[in-house]
């Protein structure tokens, strides 16, 4: 009986912690084992763009999660002013590490 709650309780724990590491939920296709998918997140009427800004956030073991992946990140990075179109790349690997960055153009 013992070892029937205990392969519970460990079960139970690894189906809570089966998605940490995903990178964020933008990923139109995640994959367990692996991911690296690229996709779009907005775009505006300016008609070109010269300029391209990113930022990234990372998680390693879905433990520790680190960065700042927001456009306004973005944008700084790239001295934009206006934006063009924002995409993104989803990045993860076995869930040990994940990746997500915007990719902001602009002007």
């Amino acid at each position: 009986m013992r070892g029937i709650a205990l392969a519970v309780v460990l079960l139970s724990g690894l189906v809570m912690l089966a998605g940490c590491a995903a990178p964020l939920a933008s990923a139109p296709v995640p994959g367990a084992l692996y991911t690296d998918v690229k996709g779009p997140l907005a775009a505006t009427p300016l008609p070109t763009y010269s300029k391209v800004g990113t930022a990234s956030c990372y998680s390693l073991l879905g433990l520790v999660a680190l960065g700042d992946a927001s456009i306004e990140a973005a944008m700084k990075n790239g001295g934009i002013k206006k934006i063009h179109h924002v995409d993104f790349k989803s990045y993860n690997l076995l869930g040990i590490y994940s990746k997500f960055t915007v990719i902001v153009y602009g002007e």
